[in-house]
């Protein structure tokens, strides 16, 4: 059974801005249902069109560009709460894709009551305007990691930004959260190659500041993982849709 807006799992993890009675029985309305899909799926490819927006339930994914010589940018980490699909919403088709990384649980919004929501919603609408100022903030963040940070910098960026979201839902275990992801993608991400993104690993793991493997990544002191990084926000309280 669909898991009800009342009774979301994540809705009231310290990450995500409080929602009041009249924004949970909206989104009840909103949501049509649920999707799982297994790992390695795609859930939207470039150019496609969609009549449905989702939101990450669980399980975590991969936003990405593909590029006419066969290389991939991956532009982000979808992680639990995030919303998927805003650009084929709002611009009619897609210029990215996005694929399961794991098996993931997707809420699924009928596209066309998007309109609905910034008619007669001006909470909701805003929040869906703050989730999009805050995607092309991390994508400029993201560029400047790519283009003017060391490999060591720029790794220690990732971990550290990618670690901070997962502790605020809840996901840190000790020292350690959950990194179902490859090192092809970590390099795909940070624009370096595969052997350049191994050495730096390695680096980081000799100077005992992180330690990637199995899917989890631990770091005994995020603080300076996060000066090494040159990291200079936390993450902060962010809507759900």
């Amino acid at each position: 059974m669909a898991t009800r807006c009342a009774n979301c799992p994540i809705r009231k993890l310290p990450l995500f801005k409080p929602m009041s009675e009249r924004e949970v029985a909206f989104m009840e309305r909103f949501k049509i249902g649920e999707m799982s899909v297994q790992s390695g799926t795609p859930l939207l490819s470039e150019g496609s069109t969609s009549p449905q927006l989702f939101t990450a339930l669980s399980g975590f994914g991969l936003r990405y560009k593909l590029l006419p010589n066969g290389k991939k940018q991956v532009l982000s980490f979808v992680l639990p709460g995030d919303l998927i699909g805003l650009q084929a919403g709002v611009m009619g088709q897609m210029t990215h894709s996005v694929e399961a990384t794991t098996h993931m649980t997707l809420c699924v919004f009928n596209r066309s009551e998007l309109w609905s929501l910034f008619r007669n919603h001006a909470e909701r609408a805003f929040d869906v305007t703050w989730i999009a100022a805050s995607e092309e903030r991390f994508l400029g963040e993201a560029l400047a990691t790519i283009g003017q940070k060391s490999a060591t910098e720029s790794v220690a960026w990732a971990f550290a930004r990618l670690y901070r979201r997962l502790e605020a839902i809840n996901m840190r275990n000790g020292i350690t959260v959950p990194m179902p992801y490859t090192q092809q993608n970590l390099a795909d991400a940070l624009g370096l190659s595969l052997v350049h993104t191994n050495k730096t690993l390695a680096r980081l793991r000799e100077q005992q500041l992180a330690t990637w493997s199995e899917g989890r990544l631990s770091i005994p002191d995020i603080e300076a993982l996060e000066e090494i990084g040159l990291v200079e926000e936390k993450p902060s309280l962010r809507p759900l849709l």
